[in-house]
């Protein structure tokens, strides 16, 4: 069977009513209001009315990505499923795929092979509009800002000085940089502007970090959307835009049940990018999930020196979260592309290559174990043609740093794929001491936690400020924002800001170019290197392979 897409072997199975999904994990009918036979919104409502306590939970996370995969997502869900065929209850909590990378280069992220959570067209593509409802109150506020100017300006505010963007959900590099508001005085005012994707917009992450409605509509009403000419932040409670944004986000606040392949409930809700944003998926949805299972798996975007990182600096600080065992996912064929091999002759034995690229998976690996403190475990994402050779070099070198490696054939298998390293997952989770940290405290400068981060998580010298950064970085003191987390926006493909620096590079600058308070979410955010917040479409998009037949059957998905 492993010669069907990742969309054909999602629509072979059979999926199961989503109300029986809901009684697997103990939620009560009235709280469910379905979307269709197969997705449904939970009422938040449930997390004050149960009294059950919180499971465990896991966090999986992965090595710097390459062009050759590394499995995340396929992990998260085939450990859960595996979790539960070793008897576990246990529920998925992951983050919504946007429009941009199914569209784009990367495709969905629904999981792949016979470890994915369904129905896989509908959570890649719409899920319930989440997407749609957080893009309307994005562009909500920036109608009520340019409205505002142009109706007498009474709040002083600089056009030149306007930090709102408007959102769209896909990848449309023409929008970065626009001038808009010609055409004449009836038409608007005059201005630079810009698209951001939908989900680097600060709604997102104010949407994945909020506890409930009432924390959303605070947050909301914190968001900075430029500045007076006299230097003061103007804020969308100024614009009296707030109200408006919280009843277009009421539904969507509400976190998605769907299930893998194996009927195990899985929570998808939100869906920050980890590159430019801070990479989970709700804190509400999480919080849902540890109560309604023994056992939550989840995940953050791409390698733990992003979306762990975040996870743990922000999410976890913000929510009271900690997990209690972390998997870092790693492939033989994706560490020989660090060590240097080429991409053409990864099936081919290369050792020389693993030595040069597993110190990458080793820098993660001491950062979660000796800077967070977490109990961890490296899943080696098999592929047919890794041999015995290469899988026992990598075993070795994570012995040395006290760290089992179990191997994993989830994308194959599904659940038993996954039992061995749910095994292992589980006695993690109950020899675990309870000794987390964070890589900085909140009370440092906003340059000395960008400092720590960079030597202490990225393996680097220091950072270097622009002019800009350190004019912002005063500003956002003067202000009252320097005791707040940060949120670094930096090339995934690197632990520096360097694309073309991979494996574990040493005696590297980060380079901060611009920072920014993101108010509402409570974080401040550092835009490194090259990083753009409106990605472009490749040459030839995989939009161009989707299509839907006369039943209204979607192809080409993956």
């Amino acid at each position: 069977m492993a010669h069907l897409t990742d969309i054909e072997i999602a629509q072979s199975c059979e999926m199961r009513p989503i109300g029986e999904i809901a009684r697997r994990a103990g939620i009560d009918e009235k709280y469910l209001e379905p979307y269709g036979r197969y997705k449904a919104k939970v009422d938040p409502s449930l997390l004050k009315d149960t009294d059950r306590p919180d499971g465990r939970l896991v966090l999986v996370t992965a090595i710097t990505p390459t062009p050759a995969g590394e499995g995340k997502t396929t992990t998260t869900i085939g450990l859960a499923d595996g979790l539960k065929r070793i008897g576990k209850s246990v529920t998925v909590a992951l983050r919504e795929p946007s429009l941009g990378p199914v569209f784009g280069v990367k495709g969905g992220a629904a999981g792949g092979g016979y470890a994915q959570v369904v129905p896989m067209e509908d959570i890649n593509l719409h899920i319930t509009a989440d997407f749609h409802a957080i893009g309307a109150a994005n562009n909500l506020l920036a109608a009520m800002l340019d409205n505002h100017i142009q109706q007498g300006n009474a709040l002083n505010i600089d056009p030149r000085r306007i930090t709102w963007k408007r959102c769209v959900d896909m990848n449309d590099r023409q929008l970065r940089f626009i001038v808009d508001g010609l055409g004449g005085k009836v038409n608007g005012t005059p201005r630079e502007d810009g698209f951001d994707i939908t989900v680097a917009s600060e709604i997102m992450a104010v949407f994945c970090l909020s506890s409930s409605i009432t924390d959303l509509k605070e947050r909301l009403g914190r968001i900075i959307v430029g500045y007076t000419y006299d230097d003061k932040p103007v804020t969308a409670g100024d614009l009296k835009a707030t109200g408006a944004m919280t009843a277009l986000l009421k539904d969507a606040i509400k976190p998605n049940l769907v299930q893998t392949l194996e009927g195990t409930p899985a929570f998808v809700h939100g869906g920050p990018f980890a590159n430019i944003a801070h990479g989970c998926n709700s804190v509400m949805a999480t919080r849902m999930a540890l109560k309604m299972g023994d056992y939550t798996v989840t995940e953050a975007g791409f390698g733990a020196d992003l979306g762990a990182e975040k996870f743990l600096d922000i999410k976890c600080r913000m929510s009271g979260l900690e997990p209690d065992a972390v998997v870092i996912v790693a492939t033989v064929r994706a560490l020989k592309l660090h060590g240097g091999a080429n991409k053409k002759s990864l099936d081919a034995e290369n050792l020389a290559a693993l030595e040069k690229g597993i110190p990458n998976l080793l820098r993660h690996v001491n950062n979660i174990k000796n800077v967070y403190r977490l109990p961890c475990v490296v899943a080696v994402n098999r592929f047919p043609t890794d041999t015995d050779a290469e899988i026992g070099f990598i075993i070795g070198k994570c012995r040395e740093l006290g760290v089992n490696t179990v191997l994993s054939t989830v994308w194959a298998e599904g659940g038993k794929g996954g039992e061995d390293l749910a095994r292992e997952v589980v006695r993690l989770c109950e020899e675990k001491k309870g000794d987390f940290r964070f890589s900085y405290e909140l009370d440092e400068s906003i340059e000395d936690k960008l400092t720590h981060i960079a030597q202490r998580i990225y393996g680097g010298d220091g950072i270097t400020l622009s002019p800009d950064a350190k004019k912002q970085i005063k500003q956002l003191t003067s202000l009252g924002f320097g005791n707040l987390p940060i949120c670094v926006a930096k090339t995934q493909y690197s632990f520096s800001d360097d694309p073309t620096k991979l494996g574990a590079p040493e005696h590297f600058r980060v380079s901060v170019k611009s920072v920014k308070v993101s108010a509402g979410a409570g974080f401040v955010v550092a835009l490194t290197g090259d990083i753009m917040t409106m990605p472009g479409l490749p040459k030839v998009p995989a939009a161009e392979m989707i299509d839907v037949d006369e039943n209204g059957r979607i192809t080409g998905l993956f």
